[in-house]
Order: C-alpha cells, then sequence, then structure tokens
C-alpha cells in the first residue's frame, strides 16, 4: 500500500514539474506570435499656401518645391480621411485619437517655438508614445470645371505624407502625388491612369483618390 501511494505521488510530483517546465514554454510562444502594432500619431493635415507673388510652395521638412494652385477648403481633411481609411487595410497599426494627438502637439509646438520641427513631431510622438509620427501637406486641390465628358479646366491634386521615426525623426516613408489630369490627345502616355479613372474628367476628389490609392502601392507592411 505504501509502496502504491509512493508510485501515485512520484507520479503527482512528476506531472507538475512537466506542467511547470510546458507552461512558461507556451507563455513565451504566444508571446513571440503576437503581432508587433505600430501605433501611428497622425498629426492633422495641412493646406500649404504659397507667399505672395510666388507660384511655389515648399515642403516644411525637406525644403522641395511644389507647384501650387487653389485649395478648396476642407481639402486637407478629406485627404487625411482617404489616408486614415488606408490604414484600416493594416492589422498591425493602431491610430491614435486625433484629439489626444493634436491636444500634445499644440502644446509642444508653443512650448517649442526656437526648435527645429522634426524635433517639435519627435517630442510629440514620445510623449505620446507613438512609434511613428505622420504628418501631411496639401500643396493643390483644384477642382475641375466642367463635367464627366466635358471639362472647361481639368482637377488638379498634389499632397505629400510622411512617416517619421519617432526614435530619431528620420523619414521611413514619402508618399507624393502631384497630378493635373489631361486628355488622350494631350498625354497619350496618361492612358492608364485616364481608363482607370473611368475615361472621363475627374472631380478633385475623384483624382486624390486615386492619388492615394497609388501611393500606398509603396507603403510600409510594418512585418515583423
Amino acid at each position: 500500500m505504501i509502496t502504491l501511494f509512493r508510485k501515485k505521488t512520484c507520479c503527482l510530483v512528476g506531472f507538475i514539474l512537466v506542467l511547470l517546465l510546458v507552461l512558461p514554454f507556451s507563455a513565451k510562444c504566444v508571446e513571440a506570435d503576437r503581432p508587433v502594432v505600430k501605433r501611428l500619431a497622425v498629426i492633422a493635415f495641412q493646406p500649404l499656401l504659397p507667399a505672395e507673388g510666388s507660384a511655389m510652395v515648399v515642403c516644411p521638412l525637406c525644403s522641395a518645391g511644389f507647384s501650387s494652385g487653389k485649395i478648396e477648403k476642407g481639402a486637407e481633411k478629406l485627404v487625411q480621411e482617404s489616408f486614415i481609411d488606408k490604414l484600416r487595410d493594416f492589422n498591425k497599426v493602431k491610430v491614435l485619437p486625433p484629439e489626444k494627438v493634436m491636444v500634445v502637439y499644440n502644446r509642444v509646438v508653443k512650448e517649442s517655438l526656437k526648435k527645429p520641427l522634426v524635433d517639435v513631431l519627435a517630442q510629440v510622438g514620445a510623449e505620446l508614445q507613438a512609434d511613428i509620427i505622420v504628418v501631411g501637406y496639401v500643396y493643390r486641390y483644384t477642382e475641375r470645371i466642367g463635367y464627366d465628358f466635358s471639362a472647361e479646366h481639368p482637377a488638379s491634386v498634389a499632397f505629400e505624407i510622411r512617416l517619421l521615426n519617432v526614435k530619431d525623426g528620420s523619414t521611413i516613408w514619402r508618399g507624393v502625388f502631384d497630378k493635373t489630369q489631361k486628355s488622350l490627345m494631350e498625354d497619350i502616355f496618361q492612358a492608364s491612369s485616364f481608363f482607370k479613372g473611368g475615361a472621363k474628367w475627374l472631380t478633385a476628389s475623384q483624382l486624390a483618390k486615386l492619388g492615394m490609392d497609388k501611393i500606398f502601392e509603396t507603403f510600409p507592411s510594418f512585418e515583423q
């Protein structure tokens, strides 16, 4: 009887030891398999207008020049919404609440008037515990004058979006779209984009959406 009891006790102790060894390993496996989610802080996109007498606008981060033009009211919000909507396809991206982002951004800007913009953005990202800061600029957003199959003036859109590494302020990705729709008679090389748009004259919103689709062809996947 004693021998049987000892055997059962040994078996029970052995089972517990195996369980203790397996559980930490299983937990580590789950931890390792968990996808790394990038936290993105999107700064409200901004429309940039040229200085008086100039036909060019300049990127605040890289000093690259763009042909300017009229920017329809609220265009920057439409471009930002289109960008955030595209992010829904990326399950490893978490967009931080925009209201919270702008509260921190506005405060840091006021406290850091003499700091370079890239340093300001990095500080905002650090305070929000974000991995990436997103900035976007609209340089031109001119509406079509006319109709689908007959336009007096075509739509014209130019915007830029950047992803910045919060740790060092470096640019992880840059997406630029700068297009004024032309007819096939004016530019046969735009045939693919012309027909992709339904072989018609696009509105500024439609042109901007095509542009967003285009730049997202090179958007980082954030794979682990």
